[in-house]
């Protein structure tokens, strides 16, 4: 045991891989979790005090105890977010009015026609979008959605940012990856000058923003190009410290990231201890970021970034600084894409093709 680690403070639990959706970047809906067979509410109990908790899946709102794992979740940490595609309008206005402090992300993937093409399903966006409009009207205040950019909806990342602003709602980007957890391996932007030209367009018009919040997201977002031109992560990734995942089945993972070809360890099951601690301090959990540390991979997702630019703040914060400084004065952004050495392992993201 290696009680020198300190306890997380960010857990997302993939509630499911049941999915109404047919996204083409993901395909988690063709290989449906065995709903008898999920991690149930009262397995989350073993949890640690956390400050932040993601329910994801799959869609949560097709598992009939979600209400059941959000009350639980709310006596673990002071904020929970559901990620969904929306598509259950009534059930995420349900929930709503019985958590009030609960936040929604819905995953729109473009504007209607676009959106409604990539998910599989028709009448997406006007779900996703109504449920907003009720959730805000009815004064839930920690809601937005979020776009994962692929070949084909990084222009309408601009208006979808538009909107965004406009109805004061939050506003997230990623772009599409490959991981067990997708389901996917072929996900590859090929239209890269494209899509990289819109992230630009984006960051400038988050630097003239009065927020400092989207100063910072600027920031990530520049990571994002840095990913999609296939570089290194620009700060390091350090997942199974500060976050980590529960899978449908109780496994712990570092992150949301592996692939087998390269490497795919659990740390533990939640189901076969009695503490967390047993988990997190095991030799087996410190193989696991052993792993980490030399990942060939260069995710840069949300769950494993924010952790990192909050460590190491000097330097998003010098970015930030430097470029707000330039938008006001009108002059050219700095988008360089610099590796911030840290101290990590020359090994971690050199990108390596992995073993067949």
């Amino acid at each position: 045991m290696n009680k020198n680690i300190p306890s997380p403070t960010d857990v997302s639990i993939i509630t499911t891989y049941r999915c109404p959706m047919r996204c083409k970047m993901c395909d988690i809906w063709n290989n449906p979790t065995d709903k008898n067979k999920e991690i149930k509410a009262s397995d989350l109990e073993i949890l640690p005090q956390l400050k932040f908790a993601n329910i994801t899946g799959g869609e949560p709102f097709v598992r009939e105890d979600l209400e059941e794992i959000v009350e639980v979740m709310f006596r673990k940490a002071p904020r929970v977010v559901i990620s969904t595609s929306g598509w259950f309008e009534d059930r995420i206005i349900a929930l709503a009015r019985k958590f009030p402090n609960i936040g929604i992300r819905i995953s729109i993937e473009g504007l209607s026609v676009r959106n409604d093409e990539l998910r599989g399903r028709q009448g997406g966006f006007d779900k996703g979008l109504r449920t907003l409009l009720k959730l805000r009207e009815m004064g839930v205040k920690d809601i937005g959605f979020g776009i994962t950019v692929s070949n084909n909806n990084s222009a309408d990342m601009i208006d979808l940012y538009r909107l965004a602003k406009n109805l004061n709602m939050e506003f997230a980007t990623a772009a599409f990856h490959n991981s067990y957890y997708f389901h996917k391996y072929d996900n590859v932007i090929t239209n890269q000058e494209e899509v990289i030209a819109n992230f630009e367009q984006l960051i400038a018009m988050q630097m003239k923003d009065n927020h400092p919040k989207s100063w910072f997201r600027a920031f990530f977002n520049n990571g994002l190009i840095n990913y999609i031109e296939g570089n290194r992560r620009m700060l390091p990734c350090e997942a199974g410290l500060v976050n980590f995942f529960v899978d449908p089945y109780g496994e712990v993972y570092p992150c949301n990231g592996l692939e087998e070809t390269y490497w795919k360890e659990s740390m533990g099951n939640i189901l076969q201890v009695e503490r967390f601690d047993e988990i997190w301090q095991s030799e087996k959990a410190e193989k696991v970021r052993e792993k980490v540390r030399t990942c060939p991979k260069n995710c840069w997702m949300v769950g494993t970034a924010s952790p990192v630019m909050k460590k190491y703040i000097r330097h998003p914060l010098q970015w930030v600084m430097r470029n707000k400084v330039n938008s006001m004065l009108g002059k050219p952004l700095c988008l360089d894409r610099r590796w911030y050495d840290v101290g990590q392992s020359p090994e971690q993201g050199n990108l390596r093709k992995p073993e067949r």
